[in-house]
């Protein structure tokens, strides 16, 4: 009993955690075989590219379906409108003839395809105009017409699934990325500033920068998808630049205090700061760990009491060891880090009020929904 209620639970865990990948899985294949059923019915002559396109086309968000599509289609409708004309225009009745005009066709759309990714579709379109003549025996314009006509079944089939099988909105997406990437940061504050009055592993340290910013990296990309979202009227939610902006600047300010925990501070310094130090990575990181939960909830972010006093009493202490000449005789490395951790503390302080203003916009879209 106590082993299949482990399972059970171990089940649901997981299930829990994959649910946008389970999602993604089940609307491609499902995708993949309305196309086929579509294109056998409408009896397409290659129903693989509206398989094909309908598995590119289905991704894991709404905005990023909506992106796929619409780059897919400019792509495959320029590739075969210059495609076709290479088939009617440049003769290809020999074996080098036909090889000339491949370059022809293949080498302009693939240059452009470098520049511009999103027109990759485009050179490989052209080559199916150009080379499926010469296996059906159709002419290049039907060609043309039957990739264009195989690629939009696919990617309006691709396209309504996402819409309405388990639809997962790139905001939904931005807000469990941007979620995730508190719960990061609220670990290495008070890895961090440990950092300040103790030695530290510096690999572990480096480790959770590395989280952290990979974590934005995906943030970014997403919040472009979710900005397509928003201008095709898909979603009322906010902007997430700001939000995005914001996190930014704190994790900048988590690498200067980085930078300076990688040594501690003298001895002389850590016993008049160290209380308020491990005041702060506490009030601090419960601040950033609940406000990826109150953007999860769309609830109003906690209260910046807490921290307010916290950095406010670092500040004040900070002001009479100056006072005291304290700092004069640090030698230059140790007032350098004393100094830019200061900074850092009070660059942060201010973040976290921009961070709180984003979280009570998302929370005041929930509630007048």
């Amino acid at each position: 009993m106590n082993f299949g209620a482990n399972v059970f639970v171990r089940s649901g865990s997981w299930l829990r955690h994959h649910r946008a990948q389970l999602g993604l899985t089940l609307r491609v294949t499902v995708a993949a075989l309305l196309s086929l059923a579509f294109a056998s019915y409408l009896n397409l002559t290659l129903p693989l590219w509206a398989v094909l396109t309908a598995l590119i086309v289905t991704q894991m968000s709404v905005g990023r379906s909506l992106n796929a599509t619409v780059d897919y289609l400019v792509g495959t409708l320029g590739g075969a409108i210059y495609g076709g004309a290479i088939a009617v225009f440049v003769p290809h009745s020999s074996e080098f003839a036909l090889l000339m005009a491949l370059a022809l066709a293949v080498a302009p759309l693939a240059l452009i395809a470098t520049m511009n990714p999103s027109l990759s579709a485009a050179p490989i379109t052209a080559i199916i105009v150009l080379l499926v003549p010469t296996i059906t025996h159709a002419t290049p314009l039907a060609s043309a017409i039957d990739r264009v006509l195989e690629v939009a079944l696919g990617a309006i089939t691709g396209l309504l699934v996402s819409f309405f099988l388990l639809p997962s909105t790139a905001h939904r997406l931005a807000i469990e990325t941007a979620s995730r990437t508190l719960r990061l940061m609220a670990q290495a504050v008070d890895e961090l500033i440990a950092g300040l009055t103790q030695n530290v592993d510096v690999e572990a340290l480096r480790q959770t920068q590395d989280g952290i910013g990979q974590a934005l990296a995906q943030l970014n990309t997403i919040g472009a998808e979710a900005e397509r979202e928003r201008s095709a009227h898909l979603t009322g939610a906010p902007n997430t630049g700001p939000l995005l902006r914001t996190l930014l600047r704190l994790r900048h300010d988590l690498v200067i205090v980085g930078r300076a925990a990688v040594v501690p501070l003298p001895e002389a310094l850590q016993a008049r700061l160290k209380s308020a130090l491990t005041t702060i990575a506490a009030s601090v990181g419960d601040y950033l760990k609940v406000c990826g939960a109150a953007l999860l909830a769309r609830r109003a972010p906690p209260s910046l009491v807490t921290v307010d006093a916290a950095l406010n009493a670092y500040a004040v202490e900070v002001a009479r060891l100056r006072a005291e000449g304290m700092t004069r005789s640090l030698p230059g490395d140790v007032a350098e880090r004393f100094f830019a951790t200061r900074f850092a503390l009070e660059e942060l302080h201010q973040h976290l009020q921009d961070l709180d203003r984003c979280v009570a916009e998302w929370a005041t879209v929930q509630s007048a929904r």
